[in-house]
C-alpha cells in the first residue's frame, strides 16, 4: 500500500470520531416517563418476565438481533498473532459489514487469552449477553476446539467466519466455476494450498457436497498430506491420502483446481502450466495472491480465476456469506448454524449468480454487461438481492433440520 493509502486508512479510522462504530438509543428517552420505563421503576417488569421464562429475554431485549465478534488476536488477516488489542479495529470492521449488509447489530469483544480453556470459559460466560457469536482471527489448531466447545455449551449459533464462511463462499464459487469449465466435483482433481482454519473446512465443506476425497490433496508448509506422515494433528489426518505425491509441483500435475489459502507467490508458471485443461485457480492470498492475475491469465488462455481481491473478476469475498447467514439464523431463532445450512448458503449463492445481475450492480462496477460465465461465478458483495437469498436458504435449512425455535419467517422468499 502506497504512503498516502496508509495514511488514508489511519484518517478514516481516525476522523472526526476514532474507530467504525457506536451505540445507538432504540426507544425515545426525553420525557421523565420514558426515564421511569427506560430503567426503573419500570425496567423491573421485563427482569420479572425474563427471570420466569429465559425466551422472554428475546422479547424485551435486544439479544436477538445482537451478535458478540469475538477474538483473542492469535490469527489477525495475514499478520498472524498481533494480540487482541490490536485485532480491534478488524473486529470493528466485521460489525460494520453486519450492520450495513444484514441490519444486524454488533459488540466487538477482544479477549486476552490464548489459552483454549481460558477463552471458552470466557466466551462461554458471556454468551446469554447474544442471539449468535461470530469467532475470528483465531489461530488453528485451537480454533476447531474453541468453536465445537462453546457450541457445546451454549445454545444459540457460533460460527468461526474464518472456518466455515471461507469455506461457504469458496464452494460456491467452485460449484459454478466447475460448471463453467464442464467439469463435476465429484470428478474434479483438487489441489488445497494452506491447512490452517481456512483451508481445512474448505476442503471439509467440498467432502460434504461430493467431492471424491481421494481426488483431494491438502498441502501444509512441510508438503502434501499423506498416510505416510507421523506428523498430523487430529484435523490434518482426516484429509491424509495415499499418494506418490510430496510437493506442490507433484501435486498440481494434471490437478483440475488449485485453491490457495496460503501466501503471495506460491504457483509458479510452470505448475499452472502442468494443470489440467480448462483449469480453475483459486488464488486467495490477499493482497498477494499465490500468482498473480495477469501473470496467469497470459500463461493460460483456458483458465478461469478467482482471488480475494476486489480489484479483479470474482472475488470470494466472505461479506457475501456471513451477514446473510446470520440474519437467517437470528431470524428463526436457530440454536447452531449446521452442516446443512452452510450447504444451503452455498446453494442459495450458487442460484443467485445465474439469476439476471441488477442495474445498480452494473454501475457500481462501472460495467455494461455481466452474466453467468468465466467473469463471474459469483455474486458481487453489492448485489442488493443477497439479503433476500441467502437468509432465506439457511432459514429454511434450519427449520427443517430442527435446530429452529421458530417457524420459516412468512415475509421472506419462497426457497
Amino acid at each position: 500500500m502506497s504512503k498516502d493509502r496508509k495514511q488514508d486508512a489511519l484518517d478514516y479510522h481516525a476522523k472526526p470520531r476514532p474507530g467504525k462504530i457506536a451505540i445507538q438509543v432504540t426507544k425515545p428517552c426525553e420525557t421523565q416517563q420514558d426515564l421511569s420505563l427506560a430503567y426503573t421503576p419500570g425496567v423491573a417488569e421485563p427482569v420479572r418476565a425474563i427471570a420466569k421464562d429465559a425466551e422472554m429475554a428475546y422479547q424485551y431485549t435486544a439479544k436477538g438481533n445482537l451478535v458478540a465478534v469475538i477474538t483473542n488476536g492469535t490469527a489477525v488477516l495475514g499478520l498472524g498473532n498481533v494480540g487482541p488489542l490490536a485485532g480491534k479495529p478488524v473486529m470493528e470492521g466485521k460489525g460494520v459489514l453486519f450492520k450495513r449488509f444484514a441490519d444486524i447489530d454488533v459488540f466487538d469483544i477482544e479477549v486476552d487469552a490464548e489459552d483454549v480453556d481460558t477463552f471458552v470459559d470466557v466466551v462461554t460466560r458471556i454468551g446469554p449477553s447474544f442471539g449468535g457469536i461470530n469467532l475470528e482471527d483465531i489461530a488453528a489448531p485451537s480454533c476447531f476446539e474453541i468453536e465445537k466447545r462453546i457450541q457445546q455449551n451454549l445454545d444459540i449459533p457460533i460460527f468461526h467466519d474464518d472456518q466455515h464462511g471461507t469455506a461457504i463462499i469458496i464452494a460456491a464459487g467452485l460449484k459454478n466455476a466447475l460448471e463453467v469449465q464442464g467439469k463435476t466435483l465429484e470428478t474434479a482433481k483438487i489441489v488445497c494450498v494452506g491447512a490452517g482454519a481456512a483451508g481445512i473446512a474448505s476442503m471439509g465443506l467440498l467432502l460434504s457436497l461430493g467431492a471424491n476425497k481421494h481426488n483431494l490433496m491438502l498441502i501444509d508448509r512441510t508438503g502434501v498430506i499423506h498416510t505416510g506422515r507421523t506428523d498430523l494433528n487430529e484435523y490434518k489426518k482426516r484429509f491424509a491420502i495415499e499418494t506418490d505425491a510430496r510437493t506442490l509441483e507433484d501435486a498440481v500435475n494434471g490437478a483440475d483446481v488449485f485453491i490457495g489459502v496460503s501466501g503471495p507467490d506460491i504457483l509458479s508458471v510452470d505448475m499452472l502450466k502442468s494443470m489440467a485443461d480448462n483449469p480453475i485457480v483459486f488464488a486467495l492470498s490477499n493482497p498477494d495472491p499465490e500468482i498473480r492475475p495477469e501473470l496467469a491469465q497470459a500463461t493460460r488462455s483456458d483458465l478461469l480465476m478467482a482471488t480475494g481481491r476486489s480489484d479483479y473478476p470474482n472475488q470470494v469475498n466472505n461479506v457475501l456469506g456471513f451477514p446473510f447467514i446470520f440474519r437467517g439464523a437470528l431470524d428463526v431463532r436457530a440454536r447452531s448454524i449446521n452442516q446443512e445450512m452452510a450447504i444451503a448458503a452455498v446453494k442459495g449463492l450458487c442460484t443467485l449468480t445465474k439469476e439476471p445481475v441488477p442495474k445498480e450492480v452494473l454501475k457500481a462496477y462501472k460495467l455494461e454487461e455481466l452474466s453467468f460465465g468465466k467473469n463471474y461465478i459469483i455474486p458481487k458483495p453489492v448485489d442488493p438481492r443477497l439479503i433476500d437469498y441467502i437468509p432465506a436458504y439457511v432459514a429454511k435449512a434450519a427449520v427443517e433440520t430442527g435446530v429452529a425455535r421458530l417457524g420459516y419467517p412468512p415475509h421472506y422468499r419462497k426457497v
